[in-house]
């Protein structure tokens, strides 16, 4: 009887003690692969510095979007990649230097590029948190990545418009030059800064502004510092070849048209939403 009763006892205080562990646990999650990711969408300007604009900040800038995919990697640093489309143009007829004026050459030019790098965060971003000592609801960030474009400079003849590349208008692939036409895809070196804020815990929103840094100085067709001999080039690569060189006003062939000492860059400045693609795996944890 005693043995019986002692091991109801035991069985009763068990049960409550299961009883006092379960209400002292609280059901949490765990970081997964979903949980620190995001993608987004991207709306902005882009804008084009180089021969044909050298100094002027979102001149003839055009509008651009962006989609984005983010791995939350640490509190400080993400992994990122995006792709980025958009157009640049450049009018010397808009300059206000008369040299420039005079050279009389413009230029338009789709962009498609893809690049993959990291944001390095100031202060630690705690996404998908929204209570606790460490919460942190905003950021401003560093962006370096590493990423290739698409580029196809045009312009307009004769109320047509024509791509410049195959006409090599410097020469190339010519006598004049050892250099064959230059590729559509070059690399670039997106470099920027932002900043970011959390709305909830699924929500991000970021601006940034990043140039590119490129490795080619034909964005806008332009390099040599001087015009190509109009008789090689039509007799090679065709009269628009020649015609397009040299567009200057006073037609003068021994004129200013590039600077070959420096190389092309382009900007993309845009406001972003993104939002998380998983919600964490949930486990039990003790409180």
């Amino acid at each position: 009887m005693m043995d019986r009763l002692f091991c109801g006892a035991m069985l009763k205080n068990f049960f409550l003690a299961f009883l006092f562990g379960i209400s002292s646990t609280a059901l949490g999650q765990q970081a997964t692969f979903l949980s620190q990711s995001e993608i987004g969408v991207s709306l902005g300007q882009m804008y084009y510095i180089g021969d044909l604009n050298p100094y002027v900040p979102f001149y003839r800038s055009q509008w651009a979007f962006s989609l984005m995919y983010r791995y939350n990697l640490y509190t400080r640093m993400s992994l990122r990649m995006n792709y980025t489309q958009g157009s640049v143009e450049a009018f010397d007829q808009d300059a206000r230097n008369p040299i420039r004026v005079n050279r009389n050459l413009n230029f338009q030019s789709d962009i498609k590029e893809f690049a993959g790098g990291i944001e390095f965060y100031y202060a630690n971003f705690y996404f998908g948190r929204t209570n606790g000592k460490n919460k942190i609801h905003g950021t401003c960030y560093l962006l370096a990545q590493l990423g290739i474009f698409y580029m196809n400079p045009t312009t307009t003849l004769n109320g047509e418009t024509v791509e410049l590349r195959p006409l090599g208008t410097e020469g190339q692939g010519t006598s004049l030059s050892k250099r064959g036409t230059y590729s559509n895809f070059q690399p670039c070196l997106p470099l920027g800064v932002g900043a970011k804020a959390q709305i909830g815990k699924n929500v991000t929103v970021n601006f940034d502004l990043a140039i590119r840094k490129t490795f080619t100085d034909y964005l806008d067709d332009v390099k040599s510092a001087t015009y190509a001999d109009p008789s090689v080039l039509s007799a090679s690569n065709g009269e628009n070849s020649a015609l397009l060189s040299n567009r200057s006003l006073d037609g003068a062939r021994h004129g200013y048209r590039g600077n070959p000492t420096t190389k092309d860059w382009y900007v993309y400045a845009g406001a972003m939403v993104s939002i998380r693609l998983g919600r964490g795996r949930k486990c039990f944890q003790l409180r």
